[in-house]
């Protein structure tokens, strides 16, 4: 099913040709959704910006267009406005017909991707020997939401997880534990992460401060590199447990996640360094190996250098990432790169795009982009930490978000008198938990920083996960009440639309496949949390007007089919958004 906008704008194109020759087939018509009712439900003014290249008045321009524009099958007789908008206003029997044909339809009239492509979606990314915090949220739930849009968009996508598994890091925690605590390079399970993660800061402050245990350490990285067999199973252990706590939270998360860490491009880098030298991009500055950047500059104006290869004769993090881009393109076939962390790494990406690019890596179909967020505040509008100061645990954040969600049930449960089974709790308490901090980051604009409150998360009104859990969980009540099955309504019935909120609601219905595909776009999760929560409010608006259980027929089956479309709209759309419904609250 071809969306509203998408059959519009051919129209539109058709019309430009017609009016003014071939030459304006590509010409964009600026159709969007009227800003206002009182203008109709789509407004163009393409006349008002071809004005000055056709020389003529801009309202002529519109008139031309309308005198050529064939929607009488979807619109009413389109109008000109003001110095030359053209306003739109979608026909009721149009609306009824759309809305009858997708309710048939598993993926609501949502279209598959004309040319799917495969997609590399780089998210979470977190540092082994180190626990997961707040940080790490948005970089997660992002990316997932990311992955799913794609994925329901029909294009072929790899999750990655590029964790920080190597470096200098392992040499010191490697060179503290054989001091302190040996077993623990030997034996598997010996330690928690939280032990691991103490001993990590121990094995930190003594790099810092101690020139003999600094030497120790950078051994124990060579030893690594060259494949000493007891440093390399003493850092296999240390990933293996980081990784199985990574998992319990992904698992809390329902995120799904292939692990490709740094270590796995460590054999790829002196490659990289020798084609950049092959290149002639190379310079040799204070004995790194460095490329020199076009746009970037230090205080004094001079250009700044990207180093590829330390004086040392080490590698950092460009290195990595830019054989990362050079095996996703050869080896994986990606044709786009989606790279999900925080805004702070936006110059990173942007100088390691930027030699890839010279370096003729990337071709000019593949799509390389940073996808930046900001970052998550405290109530105090501050980096939020806790109150000794630390950097929260991700683990630590949604067991309370879960257990306060708990809390707010059984305050609820008592108030209406109802006993519900200890399942019935716990499975309320985590999804509405999980999910209000799901969508409390998600439905920011992702650029921005977000003041994190459990209280605001958590309430049942406002553009909230729990006020769109029960949207969903109220049009399961009407299912209860009427004893209505929905999916025997029957592929037969139709839709009737006559008062004004039922009318709000089709419309808005029927934009979904527009939204995904500006979501696919842009890659701003918030648009489609904000479509949902209007969504939710035109539903409540509906069900507040228009009688359901109540009505005759054929209006009462209309309305339910209503009520049933909105419920699997809600659905699709947290499913997206990696929120799980449940029937009751």
């Amino acid at each position: 099913m071809i969306a509203t906008l998408d059959q519009l704008k051919d129209r539109f194109s058709q019309a430009l040709i017609a009016a003014f020759g071939n030459d304006y087939a590509e010409v964009d018509p600026i159709l969007v959704p009227a800003s206002n009712p009182k203008f109709g439900d789509y407004q163009s003014n393409v006349a008002l910006s071809l004005s000055k290249q056709l020389k003529q008045p801009a309202r002529a321009i519109a008139e031309q267009i309308v005198n050529n524009l064939d929607v009488a099958d979807i619109c009413e007789p389109p109008s000109v406005a003001g110095p030359g908008f053209i306003n739109l206003l979608l026909k009721t029997e149009y609306l009824e017909t759309q809305l009858s044909s997708i309710q048939t339809d598993s993926r609501l009239g949502v279209a598959l991707a004309k040319t799917p492509k495969r997609v590399v979606v780089d998210f979470s990314s977190p540092n082994i020997a180190k626990e997961m915090h707040v940080g790490h949220l948005r970089s997660t739930i992002i990316g997932d939401c990311i992955a799913r849009i794609l994925e329901f968009r029909g294009h072929d996508v790899l999750r990655l997880n590029h964790v920080g598994d190597w470096g200098t890091q392992f040499g010191m925690l490697i060179a503290y534990l054989r001091e302190a605590y040996p077993d623990a390079l030997t034996t598997a399970n010996a330690l928690e992460l939280g032990d691991l993660v103490t001993f990590y800061r121990k094995a930190k402050q003594r790099f810092d401060e101690d020139e003999t245990f600094r030497e120790t350490a950078r051994q124990e990285v060579v030893k690594l590199q060259a494949g000493v067999a007891d440093t390399q199973k003493a850092w296999k252990l240390l990933c293996e447990q980081s990784r199985r706590e990574f998992q319990v939270i992904y698992d809390l998360l329902d995120i799904h996640l292939i692990e490709r860490g740094e270590s796995f491009y460590n054999p790829l880098l002196p490659a990289v360094v020798e084609d950049l030298d092959r290149q002639g991009l190379l310079v040799e500055d204070a004995g790194a190996k460095c490329v020199f950047l076009e746009g970037f500059s230090n205080k004094e104006g001079e250009p700044l250098p990207l180093i590829v290869q330390k004086s040392d004769g080490g590698y950092n993090y460009a290195t990595t990432d830019l054989a990362a881009i050079r095996y996703r393109i050869n080896q994986d076939r990606a044709e786009r790169l989606i790279y999900v962390t925080d805004a702070g790494q936006a110059s990173h990406f942007a100088q390691v795009f930027q030699v890839a690019r010279r370096a003729g890596w990337i071709p000019e179909n593949v799509d390389v982009v940073h996808v930046p967020f900001g970052l998550v505040l405290g109530e105090d509008g501050k980096k939020l930490k806790t109150r000794s100061g630390e950097t929260i645990r991700l683990r630590d954040l949604l067991d309370e978000a879960i257990a306060r969600s708990r809390a707010d049930l059984e305050s609820r449960l008592q108030a209406e008198g109802r006993n519900e089974t200890e399942e019935f709790k716990a499975k309320v308490a985590q999804t509405v938990g999980i999910s209000a901090v799901k969508y409390a980051d998600l439905s920011q604009n992702r650029t921005s920083n977000y003041i994190f409150s459990y209280d605001k998360m958590l309430a049942l009104q406002g553009n909230t996960a729990p006020y769109m859990l029960y949207a969903y969980v109220r049009i399961q009540g009407i299912s209860r009440k009427g004893q209505i099955n929905f999916e025997q309504l029957g592929s037969e019935a139709q839709i009737f639309l006559h008062e004004p909120t039922e009318f709000a609601l089709a419309k808005h219905l029927l934009q979904l496949g527009e939204i995904i595909s500006d979501v696919e776009q842009d890659l701003m999760p918030n648009r489609l949390c904000q479509y949902l929560f209007e969504l939710s409010q035109k539903f409540n608006q509906f069900y507040d007007q228009c009688p359901v259980l109540q009505a005759a027929e054929p209006i009462r089956t209309s309305r339910l089919l209503m009520c049933n479309l909105t419920a699997r709209t809600l659905r699709l759309g947290l499913s997206l958004l990696g929120i799980s419904v449940i029937e009751r609250m």
